[in-house]
């Protein structure tokens, strides 16, 4: 856009000293400059500030040679009392490690104390929003991720191989910026869990939807809910939601929030959600996000 308002410059400096000439061939010339210059491709930018809208991945991912390090934090339900300080006695920690491929594809590393979980992940982007040339009302991507519980298993009754510690998530995220202030996600995800217990379903299918508005240079309120199919008439999960601030502190984001689900890997937390909000069964939690740049774009 900026070179077409310059080339337009150019032009009009170019004809002054023909002035004597008809009007109407400055504007045919500038016609006919406008017919040439191509539309450039507007990209919607900052959808959300984070790879993850609280517990759930938005459609945010790093750029090529980036590492995003970050330290997810979930403390004992409220409904604990003043004994337990209200939850901040007893807590769960999850690392994680996203580094962008390209700008497009991210691989995931993360460790989580709920289960001992180690957990893998692909994220790709599929098309992105945007104006201008190219008009696209949503942001597309496709997440999988593969967890492995390594708890002890001291049942004699389940056999102990690896596959039976496996489970796997599929999400698709589609999420559309409004303006500077609010943005929304979409998430229909499938989790499968290669051995559950006899009263509960290998497969679960969920919708979710997240969002996030802008209210402050810096600061952002956040939300995130999903219905699964294993809470229908099940007084033993709960569908998952959360509720939350957003602070940029410069490299850093910081997520504060309140949430129902203990987990931070997407099976748990979409299919293994115990917490009741009704009943006070939730809990503090934060999330802290910094990114690295371990590679620069060869040119």
């Amino acid at each position: 856009m900026i070179k077409k308002y310059i080339l337009r410059l150019f032009l009009i400096l170019l004809v002054i000293p023909f002035s004597h000439v008809s009007l109407y061939s400055q504007d045919d010339l500038l016609g006919i400059l406008d017919d040439e210059v191509e539309e450039e491709i507007d990209y919607t930018a900052y959808t959300f500030k984070s790879s993850r809208i609280i517990n759930m991945h938005s459609i945010e991912q790093m750029k090529t040679g980036e590492l995003d390090f970050r330290i997810n934090h979930r403390f004992g339900t409220v409904n604990s009392g003043a004994y337990e300080m209200f939850g901040l006695d007893n807590a769960l920690i999850n690392l994680c490690f996203d580094y962008g491929v390209t700008d497009w594809f991210m691989v995931g590393l993360r460790r989580g104390t709920y289960q001992k979980t180690y957990d893998g992940s692909l994220k790709f982007r599929i098309f992105r929003q945007s104006k201008g040339l190219k008009v696209m009302p949503v942001t597309l991507s496709y997440y999988v991720d593969m967890s492995v519980n390594t708890l002890k298993i001291t049942d004699p009754s389940i056999e102990d191989i690896f596959s039976n510690r496996l489970a796997y998530t599929h999400q698709l995220l589609i999420a559309r910026k409004f303006n500077e202030r609010l943005s929304l996600q979409l998430i229909p995800s499938f989790v499968h869990r290669n051995l559950v217990p006899d009263d509960e379903e290998n497969d679960i299918y969920a919708i979710g939807i997240g969002g996030r508005y802008k209210f402050a240079r810096r600061l952002a309120i956040t939300f995130e809910y999903a219905y699964a199919s294993n809470t229908a008439g099940d007084n033993k999960y709960y569908n998952p939601f959360s509720i939350g601030l957003d602070i940029e502190t410069g490299g850093h984001v910081f997520q504060v929030f309140f949430t129902n689900a203990q987990a931070m890997v997407e099976k748990a937390v979409i299919a293994e959600t115990t917490g009741n909000w009704l009943e006070g069964n939730f809990r503090f939690g934060f999330n802290m996000s910094r990114v690295f740049t371990l590679s620069k774009k060869s040119h």
